[in-house]
């Protein structure tokens, strides 16, 4: 038993004294690059005029979840907060790849057949190849094909939505370049 012990207070001791919050670094991750690429990504997005002018200011109502809406939004509980992006970024870099996914996915659909949207494309694909994760999130099923009548009003929905995404992504990755 006293040998045990021994090996016990040789081997476990020296773990339990370690500080508590190691910081966690994510592999990979060029954080300076990201900030860049999603200011440059809000800028796009804020000088883009609305291809049909009966949606100029529509602002859609309820920010609800709707019934067939997967968009993913940054939440309070993805971790994006500085002081837990401070030690753990996994999270918050899981939904932000998530979302980045989505939204090439639709840009990609036929949503955006009539008005193809390149530069925002070629960013959020700079983006893609940058932010990396352990774990990469499985690809976002494509939208189901739409109506011709209703492309403006989901081109509308879809953008104002990347907007605000943006302005989050934005804010982590100058949070993240900032103390890496």
């Amino acid at each position: 038993m006293v040998p045990f012990r021994r090996l016990l207070l040789v081997f476990c001791l020296p773990a339990m004294l370690l500080p508590p919050a190691v910081p966690f670094p994510t592999p990979g991750t060029d954080w300076a690059a990201c900030r860049d690429l999603s200011q440059r990504l809000s800028r796009l997005l804020g000088a883009m005029k609305e291809s049909h002018r009966v949606l100029d200011g529509v602002r859609l109502g309820g920010e609800e979840d709707s019934e067939g809406d997967c968009a993913p939004r940054i939440r309070c509980s993805d971790a994006c907060d500085p002081s837990t992006l401070d030690t753990n970024s996994t999270n918050c870099l899981r939904r932000i790849l998530q979302g980045l996914q989505h939204y090439q996915t639709v840009l990609s659909s036929d949503i955006f057949a009539t008005h193809p949207q390149p530069e925002l494309k070629a960013v959020l694909d700079e983006l893609l190849g940058l932010v990396q994760v352990p774990f990469r999130s499985c690809q976002t099923p494509p939208p189901p094909p739409t109506d011709l009548w209703a492309r403006p009003l989901l081109q509308h929905n879809t953008l104002e939505r990347l907007r605000s995404f943006t302005a989050v992504m934005s804010r982590v990755f100058t949070h993240g370049a900032s103390t890496r």
